[in-house]
């Protein structure tokens, strides 16, 4: 997992954000700010929470399907609690299976 998450962060690193985006806390992020960010944003935070709630020995391989079906979930739960935080949300909903 932490491979992937080193990929996952260069990766972020790497794609075009914001100029005063340089550093994203997730942990201050609430639902609202999630579900009103650019599709961009909204983009690499599923990648990195798909990376974050994967097993330590999963294998390298990114299941976009999942990852859809999670950010729906997501979507749906932050819409109906937008001052919750994303990490408590996310808690909540993506599947760690």
């Amino acid at each position: 997992m932490k491979k992937l998450s080193f990929m996952l962060v260069a990766a972020a690193l790497l794609s075009p954000l914001p100029a005063q985006a340089q550093q994203l806390d997730l942990s201050t992020v609430t639902c609202k700010d999630f579900v009103t960010s650019d599709k961009e944003t909204i983009g690499l935070i599923l990648m990195w929470l798909e990376g974050y709630y994967s097993d330590q020995d999963a294998k390298p391989i990114v299941n976009f399907d999942k990852m859809k079906n999670d950010g729906a979930k997501l979507g749906q739960y932050c819409g109906k609690n937008p001052t919750h935080s994303l990490i408590t949300a996310a808690d909540d909903v993506v599947d760690t299976k």
